[in-house]
């Protein structure tokens, strides 16, 4: 064994010891900081001890489920990313539990369950269609400013307008459930109210420019495409956001 082991040893018991000795709320100032700077792993080091001392604090547990979905974003192995989906969606579900009429904690769920959902059965995929949609409506409800809860809203309704007849059809067959109906323009009017309430988010308007060049709209969706990549990055999913933009762009003519 390393002789500086046992010399660092004593100091790294003092910092876990000094980390439960804060009160919660230190604690949650201190992960804010490193959450700001999109460092995940570094937060959920003072976030995750805080839930011990307030492990019903609802707010905690959404930034808890926040920052395992950030993890999430840069796993590359889909076996971890599926584990930290799962956490994330545990996290947000807790959440709810605790307060069901907190619109943040909806929110969670419903961000979590669409971050979860490419990576499960096709079983999975379609309870989390309702599970998501029933969530960020609650989350609308309760809080109707949150351009989020309308951005989650209209990426529901793409997901279900992009789909045929044959496979929603193969769907109820496979599955004995009718899978709900969407349009564009419907979520063409969630991407727009996400923008109205929320202007300064990239991604609301290359989702938005992805609608529009699914309805042949080719001059609007370069239009709303071309202004999200125009945009400064603040999220962790901007990056991801972009080269999806960028791919898209490149190939409407």
């Amino acid at each position: 064994m390393n002789p500086a082991f046992f010399k660092a040893f004593p100091a790294l018991l003092l910092t876990a010891a000094a980390l439960h000795a804060e009160p919660a709320d230190e604690l949650i100032a201190k992960g804010d900081v490193y959450y700001i700077n999109l460092q995940a792993a570094e937060a959920l080091k003072y976030y995750l001890p805080a839930e011990k001392l307030e492990p019903n604090n609802v707010r905690l547990l959404v930034r808890i489920s926040r920052e395992y979905r950030h993890l999430m974003t840069d796993a590359t192995k889909p076996e971890e990313m599926l584990r930290l989906g799962g956490t994330a969606v545990g996290y947000a579900k807790r959440a709810v539990v605790f307060d069901p009429e907190d619109p943040e904690a909806q929110l969670a769920v419903a961000i979590s369950y669409g971050k979860l959902q490419p990576l499960e059965g096709n079983r999975e995929k379609i309870e989390a269609l309702y599970i998501i949609k029933n969530a960020a409506e609650k989350a609308i409800k309760l809080d109707p400013r949150s351009d989020l809860g309308w951005h989650v809203l209209g990426r529901w309704h793409k997901g279900l307008a992009d789909l045929n007849a044959f496979q929603r059809a193969m769907a109820q067959v496979a599955y004995g459930k009718q899978l709900p109906d969407s349009t564009y323009e419907e979520a063409v009017s969630c991407f727009e109210k996400a923008i109205e309430l929320n202007p300064n988010r990239l991604m609301h308007y290359i989702e938005l420019g992805r609608v529009y060049a699914q309805m042949g709209r080719t001059d609007d969706a370069r239009r709303f495409i071309a202004k999200g990549l125009a945009m400064r990055n603040t999220e962790k999913d901007d990056p991801e956001t972009k080269r999806e933009g960028r791919e898209l762009l490149a190939r409407l003519h």
